[in-house]
């Protein structure tokens, strides 16, 4: 499908009708009329240097774990979304994976429920269950989806919200944790409840959406699975991201987080690593914190087939179109070797 900008340089799409566009023909220009006619020449050197990329990505699938504080800011929701559109109109097939853990606390809290939280997992007992599934599910998924849809309704792609539950996607079993007591130093299981991880990806339901010739679909997945036995389980966004980029074979893998990328002991944000580097500062300390997970996802992700994981910051306006269409790209680039 062909790439469409609006008369503005901007990134929504708009009507095929180029007679709708408005056109200046004023004789002389004013300071700030030029101002504008000298950015729309950048936009066009900036979308001619972006070609090699786009050629690149042509009909390739990038799935994009997007999550953090950033999706309760509306303003940033609906430029997440633009972005996506133009990514499914360049020809890249986008799937979304979403997390929500800011909204389910949020929906606790009114619910008087308390929430506890074992290396970074939610602890999950019936009640916060029924919770997580209503929020993921339902307002975070729908709302993704929706945005998705009005952004591109002029160019009719369309955000279809899914969780792990349908069409047997997402397979799980229950995540086991030991902690070590301080006082007899022995090792105990600690039980999340109904915190699971993933056993298999069925992504025929994501292929046959992203496959087809007649629509644009953009996938959007909430990080709910389910067990063998029929339970249902709340799963980590970023490690269910990976399993399903792992079975598409994606491209790319975009993990948007809170932080520009992955800082080395210097401080600096690293531009690349390998595996074995990824490994190394989790082993040397350099990698703290939430960074050890989503480095953890990333080389697993790159283990089970995807090319490459970039964790970049969601928040930075454009940040996906900077990482995937721009020489120096924006984050940190984890790939095999």
């Amino acid at each position: 499908m062909p790439l469409r900008l609006n008369a503005h340089g901007g990134t929504a799409p708009f009507p095929s009708d180029t007679a709708a566009i408005p056109r200046y023909f004023a004789p002389v220009m004013n300071e700030t009329e030029r101002q504008s006619e000298e950015r729309s020449w950048e936009t066009a050197k900036t979308l001619a240097e972006a070609l090699p990329y786009i050629q690149v990505y042509d009909r390739e699938t990038v799935v994009i774990k997007y999550g953090g504080h950033a999706m309760g800011e509306s303003a940033v929701a609906k430029q997440f979304a633009a972005d996506v559109v133009l990514l499914k109109l360049m020809g890249v097939n986008p799937v979304v994976v979403h997390g929500g853990g800011p909204q389910i606390s949020a929906m606790l809290d009114k619910a008087g429920v308390k929430s506890a939280f074992v290396d970074g997992l939610r602890v999950t007992d019936p009640a916060t269950m029924e919770v997580a599934e209503m929020v993921l599910s339902g307002a975070v998924n729908k709302e993704i989806a929706h945005w998705i849809t009005m952004a591109g309704k002029e160019a009719d792609v369309r955000g279809v919200g899914l969780s792990g539950k349908d069409a047997g996607l997402l397979t799980v079993e229950k995540t086991r944790r030991t902690k070590r007591d301080p006082d007899s130093m022995m090792e105990h299981e600690v039980d999340l409840g109904f915190v699971g991880e993933p056993t298999k990806v069925d992504p025929k339901l994501i292929k046959g959406l992203i496959a087809s010739e007649t629509e644009d679909w953009v996938p959007v997945i909430a990080p709910i699975g389910v067990a063998e036995d029929g339970q249902t389980y709340n799963v980590n966004a970023d490690t269910v991201a990976g399993a399903v980029a792992g079975s598409l074979n994606a491209k790319r893998m975009l993990l948007l987080t809170d932080v520009p990328g992955v800082k080395g002991a210097d401080g600096e944000i690293i531009r690349q690593m390998t595996l074995e580097e990824a490994q190394g500062l989790i082993d040397t300390g350099v990698a703290s914190g939430g960074m050890i997970p989503k480095l953890e996802t990333a080389m697993a992700a790159v283990r089970a087939g995807v090319e490459a994981v970039v964790i970049l910051d969601g928040r930075r306006p454009h940040a996906m179109l900077v990482e995937l269409f721009t020489e120096f790209g924006a984050g940190t680039l984890v790939k095999a070797s």
